[in-house]
Formats: structure tokens, C-alpha cells, sequence
């Protein structure tokens, strides 16, 4: 994003490399089946693969780690961004019945909003679901206070320049990183890949559907009898 005028002068995404991934949760409670239509980039068709797709059973979406809240408004309405320690951004696009507000703190597992189809600044759903995105922001003050978008104000940017120049420059990919005690690996196919929970090594591949339980306890909770629908698209 910023990709504006003569671009952001942002680090290049990777820089993450030399740091401690945070410890992220998924955003959604434990104890429930997910599905998940896979690891994709934010447009599903090219560039980094920093996003996935999931559907909770309880059709809720959570904060994954504390943080800020960002609110990005567009002409459609609006899409929920938090914004955690050392630039970590994380995005929650097609959410609706968003409970949240701008500058709020979040703690882990605060209710976001519900899975939907909104589409605020553009892009496609073909069922609800959320849309997770793995941003990291690493501009300079400078470039900050000369350029709002740098330091994240991402108000009326449009879904395609969100999907192209700024997961160019910002976009993280998910592969290998782990959220919630799984850890997701891309595959050379968009909406696809394989989620592994790091416990034990029980791979699932996506698109498909797994159990989230406590990452921090061996018992597994008994997800909830019902299934989440099929999600697809961005």
C-alpha cells in the first residue's frame, strides 16, 4: 500500500526471519471443528501466500493474539484489522456483525464478529468464512507520518490493490508458521496445503477439516456435533 506515488520503503516480508514468530492462536475458540478451504494469496490467484480460509463451527471469529484494533473503512462498509507487537498485523476480511471498534485492546480469544460474505472493498465469497491475513509492518517513522498508508491506515484502498501492492510489500507467508498448535504449510496450488498439529504430527490436508483444541492442553475438548459449511474463495 503505499504504494502510492514512489512506493513504501518497507522491509522486505521474511525480515520476520531473525525474529520470534508470535505465539498466535487461531481466531476462533477451541474446542470445535474448522473447516478450511486451504492457504491461498489475498487474491487466491498469485503473489505471497499469506492468507487462509477457515469456518468455525460457531460460525464466531476471535482475536488470535492481544492487540489493537484497526477498523478499515471502504465505500461497501467496514473490515477489521488488529494490530499486535513488533508490526504483526493480522486481517479478517468477509467478517460480519463486526463487534469491535477502532483503537480498542483485544485480549486472545476476544469475539471479533461472525464468519460472512461481506465485501467492503471488493474481492468474492462463495459461503462465509473469514478470510485470515498475515501482514507485518515494518516502515520507518519517517515513512509513517509522510505516508498514512505505511503505518497501516488502509481506509478506502480497494480489495485489488490490498491483494496485489500491499501483500507485495507486507504480505507474510503462512507456510510453516504455527497458530494455535498447528502448523500450516502451503502447497504449489492455491486453496490447498496441509495443517499439522505440532503435538502429535496429525496432518490434515486442505481444503479440509480438522479439530481445534486448547493449544496448551494434551485433551483434546469434543468439538461440537455440528459442521461448519464449505467455504471457498477469497
Amino acid at each position: 500500500m503505499a504504494l502510492l506515488g514512489g512506493g513504501l520503503l518497507i522491509a522486505a516480508p521474511g525480515a520476520e526471519a531473525a525474529d520470534e514468530f508470535p505465539a498466535f492462536g487461531l481466531p476462533l475458540a477451541p474446542g470445535q471443528a474448522v473447516r478450511s478451504a486451504g492457504i491461498h494469496s489475498d487474491n487466491g490467484t498469485s503473489g505471497v501466500k499469506n492468507a487462509i480460509d477457515m469456518n468455525p463451527a460457531d460460525d464466531t471469529v476471535r482475536a488470535p493474539l492481544a492487540g489493537t484494533v484497526r477498523i478499515q473503512h471502504c465505500s461497501g462498509g467496514d473490515w477489521v484489522t488488529i494490530d499486535h507487537a513488533d508490526g504483526w498485523r493480522t486481517g479478517y476480511y468477509h467478517m460480519e456483525d463486526v463487534k469491535v471498534t477502532e483503537g480498542q485492546q483485544v485480549e486472545q480469544g476476544a469475539e471479533l464478529g461472525n464468519v460472512g460474505n461481506a465485501l467492503p472493498c471488493g474481492g468474492s465469497s462463495s459461503g462465509a468464512h473469514v478470510h485470515f491475513t498475515l501482514w507485518r509492518l515494518t516502515a520507518s517513522a519517517a515513512e509513517r507520518s509522510s505516508r498514512p498508508v505505511a503505518a497501516g491506515n488502509w481506509n478506502d484502498v480497494s480489495y485489488e490493490r490490498l491483494a496485489g501492492e500491499v501483500a507485495d510489500e507486507t504480505g507474510v507467508a503462512v507456510d510453516g508458521k504455527v497458530f494455535g498448535g498447528w502448523r500450516f504449510n502451503e502447497a504449489a496450488q492455491q486453496y490447498s496445503g496441509t495443517a499439522t498439529r505440532v503435538r502429535d504430527n496429525e496432518s490434515v490436508s486442505l481444503p479440509g477439516r480438522f479439530d481445534y483444541e486448547s493449544p496448551t492442553s494434551p485433551t483434546t475438548t469434543a468439538p461440537p456435533t455440528t459442521t461448519p459449511s464449505t467455504v471457498s474463495t477469497r
